[in-house]
């Protein structure tokens, strides 16, 4: 048998290799960091049985992949330029150890893996090198400083935001160099007149006062021999802009705006050279009058300086800047990807408002900002605000806030002039145009589609175009709402990071990107900002704000299940053990205040958060008491912290934990649980909570516990009874309780309130509100409400796992679980899931009695296939693809329709 040069045996190869969490590894944090691979492979039932890793300094000469491609293996050794380790017997392909030396500070190094399959055959070919190069590791790499100018501000309002520069001369050509920048507030970085990356409010938002960020560039073909000029826009941003209710506050971290940058070069002839801001740069203010991310962004392009970042500009009328004291060990490598322009959308249509407003619609309610191109005579000013929604045909602001949302943009004149703002951004489906000249023309006005650039991962579809609608929301919802951190909403005056929020959302939010890194690096500002007494602040970064700091359920409790998920999802043991001491400090937090009790009946709660009964303007006030939310949330943390010990090692503390849990679930059920299974708070979430988190011992209770859900659901007409807690949980209680078609009637009804309403009601993301808008279009008279808020969409991960039918039954999708339940109207689903094995997919039809369940499973897992109609005959198959048949009646209101094609790869 004859196989392509760079395939093994059945075509084997190493696809991918990956670095931690990072999608770009440059400038990483991680000393010794870990390493992932991804195996294609046309061999059935592929396992791993064993890997070697390459690791060799970027430098040399010779390329992995011309030389060493043979059978043999290479000995175990290490000469300085490179590493091997050796071939290594094991199966793991996802966090594996770092085979070399740790890391020095701009050491860069390239990996290649090879692997051997079931019963020692290969090896494969050694996969392409992936390059991974260290940030600046240590304070004393630093010689750059932080500079700010000179000037005096009144700093109580918005002030116009500075530019800063500095010049320095290249000897000899540039063979390679790095640029690294970070600064408090937001910046943009140009070297000799071009823009530096692609990033959009660098340095992103983090617990400043402990961690600041830094990124790195690779800046070689920026720079020349002779004279070079580095120019920095800064603005206020997170930093010192206005955050926070009830008008918030400006100054939060600090009242003075500054960079750091330091530029390293290495140039050809071998020696290198280090050029960073200092006190001899200069400052001034530049085009942008004003810039928040509440307000919006003022700039006049007259003010505008030609030339500012390139060298031999005339500075001499600029102002010094003041070289500001800092502690070099804050900054921090960045753990995930940065915010970038991820899309353009154009307008699906340009209409005039009842009075004489140009309003433009882009059809998707999307977070951004609006790029234009336009011609005019110098000194006109178009001003451009924005809004979710309409309302009597009129922009729809008032759920804003105190957020102005309004950018305008002063023409210089002269031809045509393009513009975007820079550091602000808004939550958007409409935009109200004044001032422009003339007819808005096709391409004139764009909408920019900014997040954290992740990977998109998860994907599902079925017959259904409203369920299908109602993904796409949740995607749109998450893309949005994950800017640098996961936020509650990105429109009004709040956009915060919510541990409520990012709780209940993390299963599907992991399932759609992959949303590792950026969720670590958030975990790591809730660890940093706990209370002495364990409780985390209500949104991360936090700062004090009209809501006081106390200790919430289901918001506090995202300490211990956030860190779960991501272990559960991405098979990463590390942030446990990263995240272990605040998930201890949480629980025994709780149980410090629970006593030998252990029932958490005091205190504020928030409880089932929008409960749908609640008033407008009273959110919390739930069907079902707070306290029993508490007590479940405190029995379920627990536990999830007992299991944790175990998969670190922790016997003790598994025991410990492990009957802590046991002794709140028994008060709980002691408090709340009448002998024939009856809650206390007779709702669908006090249910849903105690059939979910096993807080019912007796399987009878257990049963009568069930079908109480059912009544409730179908005296409820099968629309929505659940707030924040319930609703994701509601289904999987149904289904666990047997009841799916139940399951499947609450998720298609299209009545208010349900998850379909809003899909009925155009819209195009998930609403923080089951009514944010009401039947007659009008839009709810709460001061709280938001049409982009990914919470409700949580039923998405119910979607993934029940309806399809794909979920982990090991950490990392190492097992697969295949476990469709079809149901209602649906004739077929599918899902798709970039696990980091590689590509897993089930999909499923029903026709003519029969279901067809087709199966990818990818190399080196497995997967447990349950179908319905042969519970108790699970099989478990090996990678590949399989096709299943199980005869399976159509109800008789079932409508069956013609299956589409699989999803692509």
């Amino acid at each position: 048998m004859t196989t392509a040069p760079h395939e093994g045996p059945h075509g084997t190869r190493v696809t991918e290799v990956r670095i931690e969490h990072h999608r770009e590894p440059l400038g990483i944090g991680e000393p010794s960091p870990r390493l992932s691979w991804t195996v294609a492979t046309e061999s059935p039932d592929w396992k791993q049985s064993a890997y070697e890793i390459r690791v060799r300094d970027a430098h040399g000469d010779e390329t992995a992949s011309t030389r060493g491609d043979g059978d043999e293996t290479d000995p175990e050794r290490s000469d300085g330029d490179e590493t091997v380790s050796g071939r290594r017997d094991g199966d793991e392909s996802v966090l594996v150890p770092w085979p070399a030396a740790p890391l020095r500070s701009r050491q860069r190094k390239l990996v290649s893996v090879r692997v051997w399959g079931p019963d020692g055959t290969g090896p494969s070919p050694w996969s392409p090198e992936t390059a991974l190069e260290a940030g600046l590791l240590e304070p004393d790499d630093w010689t750059a400083r932080f500079v700010s100018p000179a000037w005096q501000e009144d700093v109580t309002d918005q002030v116009p935001p500075p530019l800063l520069r500095g010049e320095f001369r290249l000897r000899a050509p540039v063979e390679s160099a790095r640029l690294y920048a970070t600064a408090h507030g937001v910046h943009e970085i140009e070297i000799n007149g071009t823009r530096v990356g692609d990033h959009v409010l660098a340095p992103g938002w983090t617990h400043y006062t402990e961690r600041l960020r830094y990124q790195a560039f690779d800046v070689t073909g920026l720079l020349r021999t002779g004279g070079n000029a580095v120019g920095v826009l800064l603005a206020d941003g997170w930093f010192r802009g206005r955050i926070g209710f009830e008008g918030g506050a400006r100054n939060r971290y600090g009242d003075r705006l500054a960079a750091l940058v330091q530029i390293e070069v290495r140039h050809t002839d071998g020696s290198t050279a280090t050029f960073g801001s200092g006190g001899d740069w200069r400052a001034a203010h530049g085009p942008i009058v004003s810039s928040g991310i509440y307000e919006g962004e003022r700039y006049d392009a007259r003010r505008e300086l030609p030339g500012w970042s390139a060298p031999h500009f005339d500075d001499s009328a600029w102002s010094g800047v003041d070289v500001l004291p800092y502690d070099l060990g804050r900054l921090v490598a960045p753990d995930g990807p940065p915010v970038r322009r991820t899309e353009l959308v154009d307008p699906v249509a340009v209409t005039t408002s009842p009075s004489g407003r140009t309003v433009l619609d882009f059809g998707q309610n999307l977070v951004g900002r609006l790029r234009i191109r336009v011609s005019g005579e110098a000194g006109r000013t178009v001003t451009l605000r924005h809004a979710e929604v309409l309302e009597n045909g009129e922009l729809g602001t008032r759920p804003l806030r105190l957020a102005e949302a309004t950018d305008t943009y002063t023409l210089r004149g002269g031809g045509t002039e393009e513009w975007e703002p820079r550091f602000t951004f808004h939550g958007f489906r409409y935009a109200e145009v004044d001032g422009w000249p003339g007819e808005i023309a096709p391409g004139d006005i764009r909408a920019v589609v900014c997040h954290t650039d992740m990977r998109r991962t998860g994907w599902f579809e079925c017959s259904d175009p409203l369920v299908n609608k109602l993904h796409e929301n949740v995607v749109w919802s998450m893309r949005g709402n994950f800017l640098d951190i996961p936020t509650d909403c990105p429109q009004r005056d709040e956009r915060l990071g919510w541990t409520g929020d990012l709780q209940i959302f993390a299963p599907t939010a992991s399932f759609l990107y992959d949303c590792a890194g950026l969720v670590r690096s958030w975990l790591t500002d809730l660890a940093l900002q706990q209370s002495p007494e364990g409780w985390p602040p209500l949104w991360v970064p936090g700062f004090e704000s009209v809501f006081p700091r106390f200790a919430c359920a289901a918001w506090g409790d995202a300490a211990v299940i956030v860190p779960w998920v991501m272990y559960r999802r991405f098979g990463d043991t590390g942030v446990l053990a990263a995240q272990y001491a605040s998930m201890k400090a949480w629980v025994d937090g709780v149980a410090a205040l629970t006593g030998e009790r252990h029932l958490w009946d005091e205190g504020l709660q928030l409880g089932d958060w929008l409960d749908p009964t609640a008033p407008p303007d009273r959110p919390f006030e739930a069907r079902t008491d707070g306290h029993l939310v508490a007590t479940a949330y405190h029995a379920l943390s627990a536990q999830l912290l007992a299991d944790t010990a175990a998969v670190l090692g922790r016997d003790e503390d598994r025991d410990h934990y492990g009957k802590l849990a046991e002794a709140v679930r028994a008060a709980f059920h002691q408090e709340y649980v009448s002998p024939s299974g009856r809650l206390v708070s007779d709702s669908q979430t006090a249910y849903a909570l105690a059939l979910r988190f096993t807080l019912l011992p007796e399987e009878e209770q257990r049963r009568r516990a069930g079908r109480r859900l059912v009544e409730l659901v179908r005296a409820g007409g099968f629309r929505i009874g659940t707030g924040f807690v319930g609703t994701p949980l509601v289904c999987d209680a149904l289904c666990a309780a047997g009841e799916y078609d139940a399951a499947y009637r609450l998720l298609l009804e299209q009545g208010c309130p349900s998850w379909l309403y809003p899909v009925t009601m155009d819209a195009t993301t998930i609403w923080e509100r089951w009514d944010s808008m009401l039947p007659d279009g009008s839009v709810n008279p709460g001061d709280m409400t938001s049409f982009n808020h990914y919470a409700l969409g949580a039923v998405a991960d119910w979607l993934h796992r029940t309806v399809a039918g794909l979920a982990p039954a090991a950490p990392g999708y190492r097992r697969l679980l295949v476990r469709p339940r079809p149901g209602g109207r649906l004739s077929h689903a599918s899902a798709a899931h970039r696990t980091p094995y590689g590509r897993a997919a089930v999909s499923w039809t029903r026709e003519d009695g029969e279901l067809r369940v087709c199966v990818t499973v990818p190399p080196n897992t497995t997967a447990l296939v349950d179908l319905p109609g042969r519970e108790g005959e699970t099989v478990e198959v090996g990678s590949g693809r399989h096709l299943f048949r199980t005869p399976f009646p159509a109800a008789e209101d079932d409508v069956i329709e013609e299956a589409p094609p699989l999803l692509p790869g």
